[in-house]
């Protein structure tokens, strides 16, 4: 099978694109996930998460000074972009704010692979800690009844 083919969706092959509605734009946006999500990393990329509500994920880059010149930083953020753009359909609905690592200068696959492994840690902690809190609320409602 393809990649360009998602059955699940029925033979409608899947659109690489990144429309606005897939960004992270707004400061707020930002700010959220950096005050309220949760954070992962490895030695290419850190990411700070929070279920967005959504069929899909969104996504933003952040890219300090300490990477070098416009030129290089320029680099990182298309590179995190397309790995964004190419992993999308396997990544879970959060919104994800994107941040290399200082190191020695990783390739799209290893961006690609990084983005993929943290998003999916991110999502199973949202979703135990989803489970705890439903487990938690359980008991008290049966004893309130």
């Amino acid at each position: 099978m393809s990649d360009e083919h998602d059955h699940s969706r029925g033979d409608r092959p899947l659109r690489f694109t990144r429309p606005a509605s897939h960004r992270l734009r707004r400061p707020a946006e930002f700010r959220q996930c950096y005050e309220h999500g949760r954070k992962a990393g490895d030695r290419h990329l850190l990411i700070f998460a929070i279920p967005n509500g959504l069929t899909h994920p969104r996504a933003g880059v952040s890219v300090s000074k300490k990477h070098g010149n416009a030129v290089k930083r320029n680099r990182k953020k298309r590179l995190l972009r397309e790995a964004f753009r190419l992993s999308q359909h396997r990544l879970p609905a959060l919104d994800l704010v994107l941040i290399p690592r200082i190191s020695a200068d990783p390739h799209l696959r290893d961006y690609q692979k990084s983005l993929e492994r943290l998003a999916g840690r991110l999502m199973r902690e949202f979703d135990q800690a989803e489970k705890a809190a439903d487990r938690a609320a359980s008991p008290q409602q049966s004893r309130s009844s």
